[in-house]
């Protein structure tokens, strides 16, 4: 893994291999910071990161000028990882260890792009879910984008708000845009 653009562009991101991850390839991430790249000026907005893993989307972020960024993992190894290279770093990302759907049903701010990454087994009605609560508990900022990573084998699209699926190699983003 490696960061993509920006300050750090180049830089390795090794975390310790006793992490329980799947993180997003270096191809997929630059395919959809492409896409992202065309739709928002990094530095104004406001992000969440959940199944956050190694950090990879974070410090993705964190390298193009955004610097608002949480991240939330309910793996303390991974919280300790991105905690750490944050701060070496220069990163401002604020490493939340708690379960997401708790996290979700507590949440009070609003963000301008909410990623999510689950383990591609979690069951269909926890992808539901996670989309309902973001929806529910207003969490999309006004022209906010909710993007979830998935399998081929999970569809979706059924979800309301949702504006497109992007295919790279065995993973798929889903696209659901905040109504305005």
């Amino acid at each position: 893994m490696r960061i993509i653009s920006g300050t750090h562009k180049g830089r390795r991101i090794s975390a310790p291999k006793n992490l329980p991850v799947r993180p997003t390839t270096d191809m997929a991430k630059e395919a959809l910071f492409n896409i992202l790249n065309n739709q928002f000026y990094f530095e104004d907005i406001r992000v969440l990161d959940l199944f956050a893993g190694t950090g990879n989307i974070s410090f993705e972020f964190a390298s193009r000028g955004c610097t608002d960024i949480t991240s939330v993992d309910s793996y303390p190894g991974c919280i300790k990882f991105i905690s750490e290279k944050a701060a070496e770093w220069g990163f401002n990302i604020k490493a939340v260890k708690t379960d997401v759907f708790k996290f979700l049903e507590s949440a009070t701010e609003s963000y301008d792009l909410i990623f999510v990454d689950p383990p591609y087994d979690m069951p269909l009605e926890h992808f539901c879910k996670i989309h309902r609560l973001v929806y529910e508990r207003n969490l999309l900022a006004p022209s906010g984008t909710l993007i979830i990573e998935h399998s081929k084998q999970m569809e979706l699209s059924h979800l309301s708000h949702h504006t497109s699926v992007r295919k790279y190699g065995s993973s798929l983003f889903s696209f659901y845009q905040k109504e305005v």
